[in-house]
């Protein structure tokens, strides 16, 4: 961690070594975000050596600072974690220019101002960023708590049990650079709050600011030329026209294509709950044939009226209920997706299973077991091109008396999450294809195949041996005696 500044503009020199360090790894910086961490006032901790400039902070990188910094300081955690994060906030609103009274991180700068070391890590890749929570929660051993200021003043923290506070803070943008100004804004002003709060109640903390996402894509700096010459740095309100057009452009794509928002269950307005296919369908074998029923359309798009009563979802345990009716002739049809995850001391981190897909149609149960082959990280999220119980099967009957052997079940481009989401967005996908495919063995024994038959041939020429007597054509022949 480096020392505080002591100079009366510290959002200021926090975006501009952020925006320095940037302009050192041009071309990548959309795909990261900064975090700050700092500690509550009077806490003093070692210092950490901040990354060189250009340097990309890993997932593993990232843990290593945290548990550091936990080790050390405070565990208690504030996590503010904003939907969008990316240094140009900090240039185009933190007061750079001199124009302090523009600056919309008041507070923030209040809180980096106050405390001994604040680490300030400018370039974090989002997946590194995104599975914080996760990482967070295995090094306190605690369960996050997603708090706003109002629980936060009702609830009496102690300083030697560790807590994991959680505040979610919003990020949106439209065509007038107003508008992420003012959001930004009343994050900072919820920053505040949660900090008078974690004050008035004598308990150190350690604070960590940051972002799921890059917001580069929102808000992002332009260099085109000006009328006037040269070229100006915040020029943005043509890239904003051409990103909007875009961005309707690339939604209509999607429409013609079929892409459709996930199946979301929430729990107290928190999403924890995703499901998201390219098309389902479900078959029952009767009288010797298959009969199918597509439930795509009345599962995923605008005109679908899924309900999702019986879900459930905790810290430990997931379960996603999709309600149909008139299914095959059966006036009831439930397809349910059991998860749970827990932690696997040899890896050291956490790991969800999606442990079976049931069918419940008329008081019967159909029962698919997936812990087998579908896996995942617990801060990721699981996907697979093609998730069946009949072709390449990841889905295995229970038994061999279970009603799931009358059934067919098939998702394809299947993508799942049942914990750490955040938003309404899965987060990184584990995907099922193995690194090893059919076409790579081929290729591997052939050319194995091919060295040997070469190293064959090689051995076989280096055994010849050459002849000890010529014949000489002016001389006599050469009479080589049986004996010999």
């Amino acid at each position: 961690m480096a020392p505080a500044e002591t100079g009366p503009s510290i959002s200021a020199v926090v975006a501009a070594v952020l925006g320095l360090l940037c302009l050192l790894n041009t071309g990548q910086c959309d795909e990261q975000v900064p975090l700050l961490m700092w500690t509550s006032e009077g806490v003093s901790v070692p210092h950490q050596s901040s990354p060189v400039a250009g340097h990309i902070i890993g997932q593993q990188q990232l843990a290593f600072y945290l548990e550091k910094a936990l080790d050390i300081g405070p565990r208690n955690v504030v996590l503010f974690f904003q939907d969008k994060l990316s240094i140009e906030d900090f240039t185009l609103y933190g007061g750079v220019f001199g124009n302090k009274q523009d600056s919309v991180f008041p507070n923030l700068e209040g809180a980096l101002r106050a405390a001994s070391s604040p680490l300030v890590l400018p370039s974090v890749a989002w997946p590194a960023s995104s599975a914080v929570i996760g990482q967070l929660q295995d090094q306190l051993d605690t369960s996050p708590l997603y708090m706003d200021p109002e629980t936060l003043s009702q609830l009496r923290l102690n300083a030697s049990s560790p807590a994991l506070l959680v505040f979610r803070l919003p990020y949106s943008i439209g065509a007038d650079l107003l508008s992420a100004k003012e959001v930004l804004s009343g994050n900072d002003e919820v920053i505040g709050q949660v900090l008078s709060i974690m004050k008035s109640q004598s308990v150190p903390y350690t604070a960590i600011y940051t972002g799921l996402r890059p917001s580069r894509e929102s808000v992002s700096l332009s260099t085109e030329t000006v009328p006037g010459g040269g070229r100006s740095l915040l020029q943005a309100r043509g890239g904003y026209r051409e990103r909007e057009r875009e961005q309707e452009r690339q939604r209509k794509m999607n429409e013609r294509a079929g892409i459709y928002a996930p199946v979301e269950f929430k729990k107290e307005d928190r999403t924890c709950l995703l499901l998201w296919a390219k098309s389902l369908s479900v078959s029952i074998l009767r009288s010797g044939r298959w009969e199918d029923h597509d439930l795509t359309s009345s599962t995923f798009g605008e005109g679908a009226q899924l309900q999702l009563h019986g879900s459930a979802c905790d810290k430990d345990k997931g379960r996603l209920v999709l309600n149909y009716e008139n299914v095959l002739g059966h006036r009831s049809f439930k397809l349910i997706f059991a998860m749970s995850q827990r932690l696997h001391k040899v890896s050291a981190r956490r790991w969800f299973t999606l442990d079976s897909v049931q069918l419940e149609y008329d008081g019967i149960k159909a029962t698919f077991n997936g812990s087998r082959s579908i896996y995942a990280p617990a801060e990721y999220s699981y996907r697979c091109e093609s998730v069946t119980n009949f072709r390449w099967p990841l889905l295995i009957p229970r038994s061999s008396k279970d009603p799931s052997n009358q059934w067919r079940v098939s998702f394809e481009d299947f993508q799942i999450q049942g914990f750490n989401v955040t938003g309404s967005d899965f987060s990184y996908a584990s995907d099922c294809s193995g690194f090893f495919s059919p076409g790579i063995w081929m290729g591997l024994m052939t050319s194995l195949l091919l060295v040997l038959v070469l190293t064959y041939g090689l051995h076989m020429i280096m055994q010849l041996c050459t002849m000890d007597r010529f014949d000489d054509p002016k001389g006599p022949a050469i009479s080589v005696p049986q004996t010999e």
